[in-house]
């Protein structure tokens, strides 16, 4: 009986140490990918930025790309931010009507949109769009080796698909901000009349409150997020594999990842600007 024991003894216990083992080994396969992408996406960027210094990018596809990205998602961040600054204002004219300071809505409102609400907004909303659309499209012709045949042909990738992405969504992603922080600020204005605040007052406490400082700050940080998300659809879509479910996948991980890395950027930005 004791011997019977023991042999079970023996078989849990190696099958705790595979346990461990296993799972040991996914961290460090998870951390060797963590380092990988970070690897893979600074040499990309280091690459893409050395063809745009030389001016070894197609104007033609920039401006292409700039089309796509930038005038193409137009409708949909008017939409976003002139809601989202409408329920900002919603709330905090109701709180400073109340109060008796409702002169201070339109500096509050727009203000929190120049530097907020505008800048993060837009750039959530073109990851969503035009960064899985770069993961997508280049993991396509990953997988459908198109991209093999570029370099077969002495292109290089970079060149070809990744600088002018780059190019178009630092140059149109501010442009962008720019529209959402006018119309953001015009949906706070309508709803706060529409609350008791006058429109005069509103108008004045956005000319004394925001200044030119803070929505070239917000434009900054723009730039920022749009190197982001075409780096990193970029590299998501260039490291495809297995096939069409590999090409979702990874989609996926773009718009997850550019995500993330607009939201902890901009803390350090916000911290870094308006400290």
């Amino acid at each position: 009986m004791a011997g019977f024991y023991s042999h079970w003894g023996v078989i849990v216990a190696n099958g705790l140490e595979s346990a461990v083992f296993a799972s040991e080994r996914a961290i460090y396969t998870q951390i060797y990918k963590f380092f990988g992408f970070f690897g893979d996406a600074a040499g990309i960027a280091a690459d893409a930025l050395k063809r745009i210094v030389k001016g070894d990018v197609s104007v033609r596809d920039t401006l292409n790309q700039m089309a796509l990205i930038g005038v193409n998602s137009v409708p949909i961040v008017l939409v976003t931010t002139a809601f989202s600054g409408a329920v900002l204002s919603l709330y905090t004219a109701q709180l400073f009507v109340q109060y008796g300071v409702s002169n201070l809505v339109g500096g509050g409102v727009s203000m929190s949109v120049a530097r907020e609400l505008a800048p993060v907004l837009t750039a959530i909303v073109v990851a969503a769009r035009a960064g899985s659309a770069i993961a997508a499209e280049i993991g396509t012709m990953k997988v459908t080796e198109q991209i093999d045949a570029l370099r077969s042909l002495g292109t290089s990738p970079i060149q070809y698909l990744v600088a002018p992405r780059l190019l178009a969504l630092v140059i149109m992603l501010p442009v962008l901000t720019m529209i959402g922080i006018v119309v953001g600020t015009y949906g706070g204005y309508l709803v706060s009349v529409s609350k008791g605040v006058t429109g005069s007052s509103f108008i004045e406490s956005t000319r004394i409150w925001l200044t030119v400082r803070d929505v070239v700050m917000g434009l900054i940080k723009t730039i920022f997020f749009g190197f982001f998300i075409a780096i990193v659809g970029s590299q998501q879509g260039l490291s495809v594999k297995g096939g069409a479910a590999g090409v979702g996948k990874n989609t996926m991980n773009a718009v997850v990842i550019s995500m993330i890395l607009i939201y902890v950027s901009n803390y350090f930005l916000a911290d870094l600007m308006f400290s």
